[in-house]
C-alpha cells in the first residue's frame, strides 16, 4: 500500500475534473450497474500514469460526447476495487494504468498499459474520444 500523502495529488489529478473514486468491490458494482456509459481509469503511481494516462483521460473529457459516468480506482491502494474492476476487464490482463469504457455494464473499449506507456497524452485522449464518439 502506498502512503495516503503520496497518492493524494495523483488522486486529485482525476477527482478535480469530476472522476468519482471507488474504494471497494460494492462501489465498482454500483458504478457499473448504472445505465449508460462508464469510464473506469485504473490510476497508478508509475510515471506513465502521470505523463500520459491521467492527462489523456482529462483531455478526452473536452469532447462533446463523453461517458455518462467517470470513475477511478487506484492500483496499490484500493486493492478490492481494483481487483473487482480487473475482473470486469477480462479477457485483458491486469495492468496499470489502464482505462476501460463500459456501456450498460458491458466492456466495449479497453486501453491497456502498452497502449499508454510511451504515447503522448494527446494520442491517448484521441483514442478515448474515438471510443466515446462510437459508444456514448
Amino acid at each position: 500500500m502506498y502512503p495516503a500523502e503520496l497518492v493524494k495529488p495523483m488522486r486529485e489529478d482525476l477527482t478535480k475534473v469530476g472522476f468519482e473514486e471507488l474504494h471497494n468491490a460494492q462501489e465498482v458494482d454500483a458504478a457499473l450497474a448504472k445505465e449508460g456509459t462508464t469510464l473506469i481509469v485504473v490510476n497508478s503511481v508509475c510515471g506513465c500514469a502521470a505523463a500520459n494516462a491521467r492527462p489523456g483521460a482529462r483531455m478526452s473529457l473536452q469532447n462533446d460526447k463523453r461517458p455518462d459516468h467517470i470513475v477511478t480506482v487506484f492500483a496499490g491502494v484500493d486493492k478490492e476495487a481494483v481487483d473487482k474492476a480487473r475482473q470486469l476487464m477480462v479477457p485483458f490482463p491486469p495492468s496499470s494504468p489502464c482505462m476501460a469504457l463500459f456501456k450498460d455494464g458491458e466492456l466495449v473499449h479497453m486501453l491497456e498499459r502498452h497502449h499508454i506507456e510511451g504515447r503522448p497524452a494527446e494520442l491517448i485522449a484521441e483514442n478515448l474520444v474515438d471510443a466515446y464518439n462510437h459508444h456514448c
